[in-house]
């Protein structure tokens, strides 16, 4: 007789617009909780961005248009792969803090299962999610909706997905996004104008947990008093 395999459960924090640092040294507060005691609960933070500029490990400055020393804009250079992104309000950000020993120790894997995500959320509105191969993310119509950067340490995930709902794009327009010269970037909101990113939320929640066949409970409270240095 077999024993079926128990649903693995995830908090779920909506917590709505936040400073990208504040953010930022949540995940790796609650990196280093997991990595101390790996039978805690998975997370998935959910939340906004005011106007920010992030790289990552290895990304190149020339893809910023801008002086990022003499710069209004904030700009962080973070731990995680790929190259400079943009965030703003109306860009649906997530952020799954997941021991993956307990889905799959595969990176690529990882990868995809969050593009799937993305595909299947957009799917509800009725456009079709595409893959690039050799890239990362989601096109809609040849426009970039979604990028995607991780950090992966001891198989604990932090960093993770933004999804374009209604941002201003401006902001784009001062770096190469993702470093990518020749796509577009693009949002929801171009092909359903009325889209409202509370929604949007609540279907990544429903196909966040379809896609790694977990179960959401309650909100963890977000942190206030967490610095971290700018470029």
């Amino acid at each position: 007789m077999s024993i079926a395999k128990k649903q693995r459960q995830c908090c779920i924090s909506w917590q709505g617009l936040v400073p990208y640092r504040v953010a930022w040294e949540q995940q790796r507060s609650l990196v280093a909780e997991r990595l101390a005691d790996r039978s805690l609960q998975d997370m998935l933070l959910l939340l906004e961005h005011p106007p920010v500029y992030t790289l990552g490990t290895g990304s190149r400055e020339e893809f910023l248009k801008f002086n990022p020393q003499e710069s209004e804009w904030e700009v962080y250079r973070t731990e995680r792969g790929g190259e400079v992104t943009y965030h703003c309000p109306g860009q649906l950000v997530g952020y799954p803090i997941l021991n993956l020993c307990y889905y799959r120790q595969d990176l690529h894997w990882y990868l995809r299962q969050l593009e799937e995500v993305i595909i299947r959320v957009v799917a509800k509105y009725g456009l079709v999610g595409e893959r690039i191969s050799g890239l990362t993310g989601v096109w809609v119509e040849g426009y970039k909706v979604a990028a995607i950067a991780i950090k992966v340490k001891q198989w604990i995930t932090m960093h993770g997905f933004a999804l374009n709902v209604h941002p201003d794009l401006e902001g784009f327009s001062r770096i190469v996004p993702c470093g990518i010269q020749d796509r577009p970037v693009g949002s929801l909101a171009q092909f359903c104008p009325d889209i409202q990113i509370e929604d949007v939320g609540q279907e990544i929640m429903t196909q966040f947990a379809e896609v790694f066949g977990i179960e959401f409970k309650t909100a963890l409270p977000i942190a206030d008093n967490c610095s971290l240095k700018r470029i």
